[in-house]
């Protein structure tokens, strides 16, 4: 059956399971043909692992040299009457069969992964699979929602600026255009709420699981991602509703690796590049900085998508059991140090400047950073089929 992409707004409402299959393909080929870390086979639990940067971690962790066996957590459907299912779904399988078939363990476990019902289940497994034992844990959920415990109610993040409202312009990349937004401050309520579903709480409840059951590994070590970028982003971001629940997660690392102390064990957090993810399309008036970035970045060489930048992070500054990753003062592990050069920096300036609904797709990346967003859901993969 033909499966075409079914786009609303900045939403993909279709996945094609052929295109998935081959975008992990592709990403496992990436590694292996890399440097390779140390081989040091590992225990990795990783929550958000069907897309993105979890996704990429788990390919770049497995396949790129250190050979480790991973436990996957994500919130996926399968498919049904109603349409093809999430593209996690078949990255999930996908990678599991290619894992498998190279005798890496790889449980894929699918599930809220605030629910204590997955939580349970995550356990389990690593009684089963890993001997009792985790060695690393990623926290690499993305989700706007998180439920309230002992409740049907939600706790809801709200991407919004504080204090100051901020207009700009926005991909809408059903109809590929820019259209201008409005961005308003956010209230008191939506700010802590934001904290509660995208800050560090939940990790720290993780980690604190995993104490208690005795699951954490002599010298332990667990890593989050963050996103902070250049002042041009931060009136949307750094200062935003978002940026408040990062700084949260920042100083959740800080308070985990204390916890760790009795372990020798240690908290990071690993600040990457912007990307195109499926979080990241959701910002409001951060596209042109996106189109801008990959026209400059790509330019001078210094693009990474997902693979590139977890590669680069494992082997580079975060090496399996290296209990000194490669971080600044604040203990961040800097990915986003290409990005931030300021000869990039300076360019991007000047090109978002220029950056209109008119002009768009001609000076910038519009092209890339929507082939981009078509990957992630299995669509515009080079040397699939299409047709059929």
């Amino acid at each position: 059956m033909k499966i075409s992409p079914i786009i609303k707004g900045v939403v993909a409402k279709n996945a094609h399971p052929a295109g998935c299959a081959a975008a992990v393909k592709q990403q496992i080929d990436f590694v292996k043909h890399a440097p390779q870390v140390a081989q040091n086979r590992q225990r990795v639990l990783i929550l958000g692992a069907s897309s993105g940067f979890g996704l990429a971690s788990r390919i770049a962790l497995t396949f790129g040299g250190a050979k480790s066996d991973t436990i996957g957590v994500s919130f996926e459907k399968g498919p049904s009457e109603k349409g093809t299912g999430t593209a996690g779904w078949y990255n999930n399988i996908a990678f599991k069969q290619y894992a498998a078939s190279e005798g890496h363990i790889a449980i894929n476990i699918v599930g809220d992964a605030f629910s204590q019902e997955t939580r349970n289940a995550v356990n389990q497994a690593i009684d089963t699979y890993f001997g009792g034992q985790v060695d690393l844990l990623i926290y690499s959920l993305a989700t706007g929602i998180r439920p309230k415990p002992n409740s049907e109610e939600w706790w809801r993040s709200s991407i919004k600026t504080v204090e100051t409202p901020f207009s700009g312009l926005t991909a809408d990349l059903e109809h590929d255009r820019l259209i201008e937004t409005h961005v308003t401050a956010a209230s008191e309520q939506e700010i802590d709420d934001t904290v509660k579903v995208m800050g560090g709480e939940d990790w720290q409840q993780w980690v604190s699981l995993l104490l208690a059951k005795g699951q954490c590994a002599h010298q332990f070590q667990t890593l989050a991602y963050s996103y902070i970028g250049p002042e041009l982003t931060y009136p949307i971001y750094h200062h935003g509703t978002l940026g408040l629940a990062k700084q949260h997660l920042h100083r959740t690392a800080n308070t985990i690796n204390e916890q760790l102390t009795p372990l020798n064990g240690s908290a990071y957090i690993a600040v990457c590049k912007a990307l195109v993810t499926k979080a990241s399309v959701f910002i409001p008036a951060f596209s042109p900085y996106l189109l801008a970035l990959f026209k400059v970045m790509k330019a001078k060489g210094l693009h990474e998508g997902c693979i590139e930048q977890m590669h680069r992070l494992f082997y580079h500054k975060f090496q399996p059991n290296s209990l000194v990753p490669l971080s600044d003062d604040s203990r961040l592990i800097r990915l986003d140090d290409w990005e931030l050069q300021e000869e990039v920096q300076q360019e991007v300036r000047a090109l978002y400047r220029k950056i209109t609904p008119l002009n768009f797709q001609e000076i910038s990346d519009y092209e890339g950073v929507k082939r981009d967003f078509l990957a992630l859901n299995g669509f515009a993969i080079d040397g699939v089929d299409y047709g059929v």
